[in-house]
């Protein structure tokens, strides 16, 4: 996965004259000690998020990704066909699966969700982030992206899943969970592949992963109970209940993770962390994805074959929805003067969703037999290649339009 780089950077002419000089020299000053992979990496762009592959590679996108991002698509499609067959022809595999709980979600998809999750948290220089939180240019850009990610975004899931799932509420409960929930996770491939910028992308997950915290709960409670009718399953959706699947299943692995990186740095050094502990940790997060909807296919069985028309009903949306948010925040953010860099962060960022939060609390508010759980879970599948051809596009418009840092 190729590296971003990072170029001075200079306010938008637009904005008021904002220590550009100091603003770059925090980011300087944070990268400084970047530790691991880096140090044998020459040219290696220094970021918040480690990097995965050297840079500087002239590969396409596509081959820019590793072998397990590269084909994740495919990684998901062939877990869903797994689980469908299991629960088709392996007897009382469903009632297997659902026996034994924990925080109301069954113990196997509980697991696959924590270990889905912690990987990805444990790439995030959270010692660092205070550095680059003193300039107002990081305040300007986070703004924006609070508006865009937490009222904009959500407000357009919401939009589309009426808009083609007028007569399914349940399929469009899920997807109104997946419009909430921002993303943490697939954006740092996204944002690296498109040249975006790394240390402000750091800045987003962290930010994200705590407003995730606060803000999922009364948000989705809004939405679901407020702005869908009233019904059985629309009741059967607490704040209790969501709010405790997103403080385990977001909570946990945030916290296990800030942990593990400050002990293991202190404790066992940087190149230990990034040359040994990531290396091994970073697999196990599509691993956990993968399992964790191996499970949930093989849990629903019989009823997925018959909701095929459902899945391409839920698909629908999900590519407007990615086409949608990622071109009007881009056209937004060149607008006011962002420079290509913070531009992408912002758009990829805004476009991409944390869609393990919202299998969790799908699964966990509605079952995992429930349309709900199904209409999350089509999520990734489906947000894989989509994004990706928005990688190539972004990158073919910047170049054509001579759009750089």
């Amino acid at each position: 996965m190729a590296s971003p780089k990072n170029d001075p950077i200079h306010l938008p002419d637009t904005q008021p004259k904002i220590s550009e000089k100091s603003f770059t020299e925090a980011t300087e000053k944070l990268n400084s000690d970047v530790e691991g992979q880096n140090h044998h990496q020459p040219g290696c762009s220094k970021t918040l998020i480690t990097p995965e592959q050297p840079n500087g590679s002239r590969l396409s996108a596509f081959k820019s990704l590793g072998f397990l991002d590269r084909f994740l698509a495919l990684w998901i499609f062939l877990a869903m066909l797994i689980g469908i067959l299991l629960g088709n022809f392996v007897k009382d595999v469903g009632p297997a699966l659902q026996k034994g709980t924990f925080v109301g979600v069954s113990l196997p998809i509980a697991i696959g969700l924590l270990v889905m999750m912690y990987p990805i948290l444990c790439k995030v220089q959270y010692e660092k982030l205070h550095e680059v939180f003193r300039e107002r240019q990081v305040w300007v850009q986070l703004g924006f992206s609070i508006v865009v990610n937490w009222i904009v975004a959500p407000l357009i899931m919401l939009g589309l899943s009426w808009a083609f799932l007028p007569d399914k509420e349940e399929l469009r409960q899920g997807l109104i969970l997946v419009g909430i929930a921002r993303c943490i996770a697939m954006v740092l491939i996204w944002n690296n592949l498109a040249g975006g910028n790394g240390d402000y992308c750091a800045i987003l997950v962290a930010v994200n992963s705590l407003l995730q915290i606060v803000l999922f709960a009364p948000i989705s409670l809004l939405f679901i109970r407020v702005f869908s009718p009233t019904s059985a399953s629309t009741l059967t959706i607490s704040y209790s209940t969501v709010a405790t699947s997103v403080a385990v299943f977001l909570g946990i692995p945030l916290a296990a993770a800030m942990m593990t990186r400050l002990l293991l740095l202190r404790f066992a050094g940087t190149r230990f962390y990034h040359d040994v502990f990531l290396r091994f940790a970073a697999p196990w997060s599509l691993i956990g994805l993968l399992f964790t909807i191996l499970v949930l296919f093989a849990s629903q069985g019989a009823q997925v074959v018959h909701q095929i028309v459902a899945v391409v009903r839920v698909a629908a949306p999900l590519v407007v929805y990615f086409a949608v948010v990622f071109f009007a925040t881009l056209v937004a953010a060149r607008k006011m003067g962002f420079k290509y860099g913070f531009a992408v962060t912002q758009s990829f960022t805004a476009a991409s969703n944390n869609f393990e939060l919202a299998i969790a609390v799908a699964v966990a508010s509605f079952g995992p037999n429930s349309d709900q759980a199904l209409a999350a879970t089509v999520g990734p599948l489906i947000e894989v290649p989509v994004l990706l051809g928005l990688v190539y596009v972004v990158k073919w418009y910047a170049k054509r339009a001579g759009w750089k840092d």
